[in-house]
């Protein structure tokens, strides 16, 4: 019997033209992948053998089963990158690391450097994000209005249940957080309240003002505390409390001024310690730093002469002189701000209940963030430029010189801020443009010149008044010269959630639990939330 065949398969045809055949896909191909942690380089594992393919979310997947030690142990989420080599064919001030966001083959083998081979043993460094996430603000739920001029500072309480303000109309404003009211009106300023600051306990809030004053209240009753502390010739510029592991029962406060001085008050009696007067021009920030382990306190100003000076705060010595910057230091920010400003107070809501317990819980969280860093510091200046220094981390004797020089902007640098762990700085420029650095330290950074860009955030159309970071470091919020307000994820390093609703230019912005609050030149302060 003969064998019957089956008939020849029809070719399909779209308008006289045969249908194309479909290319099948290419198979992706193996590679060998090292992975190491972020903070000191070592291997977490023994090299792998994975598809190229693997999406970001399974290596994240891979990298928590292989450092679990138990069932009970909770995922970690971790972001991942891979080092450009040395000699890559790159601009000197283009990116010196390359993100996974979708998968190892379409972020590193296909990356326009054409650095990485599929033959290369891949070393993938794994960064641990918080373990405690912040939802992005997306929606307004309350325009606060009160204040009969601009909004000049905003800063929420180290609890986030309180949010202080500071006005052209010379009053400064405490509102609840947690019914979005009103709360008190602190009148006793003659002049514009330029800045306003938290003490760590939440005990007691400093304003300084355009009249030269500087006055502590109680947030409790919004009463004056004690008489008005004089001394400066001319406006305040910044206020700086003393860090709670240093002096938790009656920690003192530190005041800059145009007139080029910084005065040290005690709190307990509402008088002068003592002035610093080095600079020769407007002082226009001081920060209270702790200056590392073992030390007992450091004030950091910056000024309008160029220089940036390091003092011990047990009396005023001058301990450093920073002259690097080409023009005016107008911003200045430590990699422990953070956990300074909010002292005992964590994302656990735990509250000490005393002095000794206070200073010792502010004091773990201090000492826990220089596990693997000492402190650092990052100065900005009308020069286009800033500087990452680490005055406290090598022999003491040696000449302060900075470990990197970060160039980009190009304008006026507005603001610059270190995140709450301390990783990277976020800077904000009168150029429009927000820059992402990595403030990290490895062996043979101390040799200097290391390039630490990471990104440029762009959206804004105006200039870039100020930055926040939420508490777990994924995400910058922006206040800017376009009446906007902008969310940023830094895992993509994309706008996240645009916030608009101001209808003028918003000078001041500040992140605290899953809120967002910002003030500006409309008069309204705007709580942003989830």
């Amino acid at each position: 019997m003969a064998t019957l065949l089956p008939p020849p398969k029809r070719v399909k045809v779209y308008h006289g033209i045969p249908e194309p055949e479909q290319e099948q896909p290419k198979p992706s191909p193996n590679i060998v992948v090292q992975f190491v942690a972020e903070n000191d380089g070592q291997a977490i594992a023994p090299a792998v053998n994975l598809p190229s393919n693997v999406a970001r979310d399974a290596l994240e997947a891979l990298v928590n089963n292989i450092r679990k030690k138990d069932d009970d142990d909770d995922a970690i989420p971790f972001s991942f990158y891979v080092t450009l080599p040395a000699d890559a064919a790159t601009p000197s001030n283009a990116p010196t690391r390359i993100v996974i966001s979708k998968s190892i083959e379409s972020d590193v083998l296909n990356h326009p450097s054409h650095a990485f081979t599929q033959e290369d043993l891949l070393v993938v460094h794994c960064s641990p994000q918080s373990v405690f996430k912040v939802r992005p603000a997306t929606r307004c739920s309350s325009t606060l209005s009160g204040h009969t001029s601009p909004i000049l500072c905003a800063s929420f309480s180290p609890t986030g249940t309180l949010l202080a303000t500071g006005s052209g109309d010379t009053h400064a404003r405490l509102w609840d957080l947690n019914t979005e009211t009103p709360s008190h009106v602190l009148k006793g300023h003659t002049g514009w309240v330029l800045c306003v600051e938290w003490e760590p306990r939440e005990r007691k809030l400093a304003t300084g003002g355009h009249d030269g004053h500087v006055r502590l209240w109680d947030p409790k009753t919004g009463k004056a505390i004690g008489d008005v502390m004089k001394g400066h010739s001319k406006w305040i510029t910044s206020l700086a409390w003393e860090p709670a592991h240093i002096n938790s029962a009656s920690p003192r406060l530190a005041s800059s001024s145009k007139d080029g001085t910084v005065r040290v008050w005690s709190v307990a009696t509402r008088r002068l310690e003592y002035a610093l007067g080095g600079h020769t021009a407007s002082v226009n920030v001081v920060k209270w730093g702790g200056g590392g382990k073992g030390r007992r306190g450091i004030l950091y100003t910056a000024s309008s002469d160029r220089t940036v000076r390091v003092w011990d705060a047990n009396g005023g010595k001058q301990l450093h002189v920073l002259k690097d910057h080409a023009h005016w230091v107008t911003t200045l920010t430590l990699n422990t701000d953070f956990v300074l400003r909010t002292g005992p107070f964590d994302h656990t809501n735990k509250r000490p209940s005393d002095d000794a317990e206070a200073q010792s819980l502010a004091l773990a969280r201090y000492e826990a963030l220089l596990v693997t860093t000492p402190e650092l510091l990052i100065t900005g200046s009308d020069d286009h430029t800033l500087f990452l220094w680490s005055l406290f981390g090598s022999s003491s004797g040696d000449k302060p010189r900075p470990l990197s020089r970060l160039t980009g902007h190009q304008r006026q640098i507005a603001h610059v801020a270190f995140s709450p762990d301390g990783r990277w700085a976020a800077s904000a420029g009168w150029d429009g443009a927000i820059r992402l650095w990595d403030a990290s330290i490895r062996p043979g950074d101390d040799q200097g010149g290391r390039n630490r860009f990471v990104a440029t955030l762009r959206g804004h159309v105006g200039a870039v008044y100020r930055l926040a970071w939420s508490a777990d470091s994924r995400m910058v919020v922006s206040a800017s010269r376009d009446s906007s307000v902008k969310i940023w994820d830094l895992k993509t390093y994309k706008l996240k959630v645009d916030l608009p609703g101001h209808t003028d230019e918003v000078y001041c912005v500040d992140f605290v639990a899953d809120k967002v609050v910002s003030g500006g030149r409309d008069r309204t302060i705007k709580i942003w939330k989830h």
